[in-house]
């Protein structure tokens, strides 16, 4: 009788241990959680300071997340996503969802950050890699690569933030003629897959000959697989910018561990584990440093649409690389 008591009492213990214990529910897109990626290290890097469950919920690209959090609304199980960008952002902030974030401490980032909702983990550039056993003249311009037969793997920009970063990147450079852009580079894309993921993995399959991707990639190659056979090319125009934000959702019902998240992802702690799995820049300046090959390819020059008027002309860049590619 003793031992069944005595049994009943731990499981009342462990039961109440497990009450006592939160979980913050973070909606991500795919990569940021598998085994290479940043998720692992944040979770075993956070919980023992939060004394909490930090629940990573994947729900594919960037634009997708946004999606999922529009259909749930208010009844959506997230306290925190993390995954959206600059491109998505005023998208986010209509919806009402979001709430404002505390301070943040100084940032390095190729920009001045004021969003008072959305805090900023990492950046980078985007860029066509390539192999470079495979392409010699590498091509600086779209209108260069159009004139070219090499065959490009993009991502959707209706489920992905790269796709859509793309449509930014032709429009900010081109203006009203992104449409004869994207007709004149018809015959070069290959495929249009639905995620970052989904594109890369055709590239490094030797099935295109250059993928949408960021100038960080070939960094990845070389210290992971000490590849240097990658390449990102840089265009004379510049290559558009790309700042990865997370933000609390209104209806969490753990506001207070939800700043403790978006505080913690501003410090060295966080930072330090991005380069090397995310393959992106830190928003502050690291301890450390740089790993090697980060400054390897750094465009000249820093293309970047605020996020109002990102939203603004998303509809009519849209329209014209549909219009063009449906053709």
């Amino acid at each position: 009788m003793k031992a069944l008591i005595a049994a009943g009492l731990i499981a009342l213990a462990s039961t109440a241990a497990q009450a006592e214990t939160p979980t913050l529910t973070v909606y991500t897109y795919d990569s940021f959680v598998a085994s290479w990626g940043p998720g692992p290290a944040v979770k075993k890097a956070f919980e023992p300071i939060c004394h909490c469950h930090l629940n990573f919920v994947a729900t594919g690209d960037g634009a997708a997340l946004l999606s999922r959090v529009k259909l749930e609304g208010k009844h959506t199980k997230a306290d925190v996503v993390l995954g959206l960008d600059t491109s998505l952002t005023a998208d986010a902030a209509a919806t009402g969802l979001f709430a404002d974030h505390g301070p943040l401490p100084k940032l390095d980032l190729p920009i001045k950050w004021t969003d008072p909702v959305f805090v900023p983990f990492d950046y980078g550039w985007f860029a066509f890699v390539y192999d470079k056993t495979k392409v010699k003249d590498v091509p600086k311009s779209f209108p260069e690569l159009a004139k070219t037969n090499l065959k490009v793997v993009i991502e959707d920009p209706r489920s992905s933030t790269p796709g859509l970063g793309l449509l930014y990147w032709v429009k900010d450079v081109y203006g009203d003629k992104a449409g004869e852009i994207w007709k004149s580079l018809k015959h070069n894309i290959l495929t249009v897959t639905p995620s970052w993921d989904a594109a890369y993995g055709m590239f490094t399959k030797g099935e295109a000959d250059m993928v949408l991707s960021y100038t960080t990639s070939p960094a990845y190659h070389l210290i992971e697989e000490k590849d240097a056979t990658k390449g990102a090319a840089l265009f004379t125009k510049g290559n558009y910018m790309e700042v990865e934000v997370a933000a609390k959702l209104k209806s969490s019902k753990h506001q207070k561990l939800a700043d403790e998240f978006l505080s913690f992802m501003t410090t060295d702690a966080f930072q330090k584990i991005i380069p090397e799995t995310n393959w992106m820049y830190p928003v502050i300046k690291l301890k450390d440093g740089l790993p090697k090959g980060f400054d390897e390819y750094h465009p000249t020059k820093t293309l970047f649409l605020a996020p109002e008027k990102a939203k603004a002309l998303r509809d009519s860049a849209l329209a014209e690389w549909r219009d063009a590619l449906s053709r």
